[in-house]
């Protein structure tokens, strides 16, 4: 068990995920974070918040998941949401963009960053790898977070039903390969990022087709304005 993870991590989620926290990959997961630190590197986000995605949404309120990649790696931005900044923070450019889709979707307009109250909903705002050295982007990738994730996008294949996934970008297509498509929808666009999201992400309706997909099913609608 790795001890120093796992009481940080909602209850509802460490007894779907107790058997990864056993495995051999966490402990040298955990090991890993502990040499980063002895060796003084500055870990984003903040330990108490490695885990933030899921203490925000317990497993059994999952309706949405978006998928990005690695946590943001400037100071005052990463707080263990995908896409989501700090209050006060400015926007990053790819949260522009999806801010930009949703007011062309739905004419939300949007200026905090912090997506906490999507989450709060049951956005499950879920990164592949969920630490980063300061200032080096996917510093920490290949370390075992992958593994993790991957674990948690099954459970929720297989313990909820009709949920909505976003899949912005090859990289998060891959990742989501294991849902079964006629238990959940999953929605796919290239990633908001400036430098693909002309290329689909902007005009996917991605908001309003999760909207609808949820009303379908008697589930609450996002309300998406924060």
């Amino acid at each position: 068990m790795v001890e120093s993870l796992a009481p940080k991590i909602n209850d509802t989620w460490l007894m779907a995920l107790a058997n990864e926290f056993r495995q051999a990959y966490m402990q040298k997961l955990k090991q890993f974070l502990v040499h980063e630190k002895q060796q003084g590197q500055v870990i984003y986000p903040l330990g108490s918040q490695i885990f933030a995605a899921f203490n925000n949404t317990p497993l059994p309120r999952v309706k949405v998941v978006i998928l990005g990649q690695d946590p943001y790696h400037g100071p005052g931005q990463a707080h263990g949401l995908s896409f989501s900044v700090q209050s006060g923070t400015a926007l990053p450019p790819s949260l522009k963009n999806i801010y930009k889709e949703l007011y062309n979707d739905l004419g939300v307009v949007n200026h905090s960053g912090d997506l906490r109250p999507w989450a709060e909903q049951g956005v499950l705002l879920l990164n592949s790898v969920l630490t980063v050295r300061k200032n080096q982007a996917a510093s920490h990738r290949d370390q075992g977070w992958e593994q993790f994730t991957d674990a948690v996008i099954k459970i929720i294949n297989k313990q909820c039903g009709h949920v909505v996934f976003m899949l912005w970008g090859s990289y998060a297509q891959k990742k989501g390969q294991v849902i079964d498509n006629n238990k959940h929808l999953v929605l796919t666009a290239p990633h908001p990022s400036p430098l693909s999201a002309h290329r689909g992400f902007l005009g996917c309706r991605h908001f309003s087709k999760a909207n609808d997909y949820l009303n379908k099913h008697h589930k609450t609608k996002i309300t998406w304005q924060i």
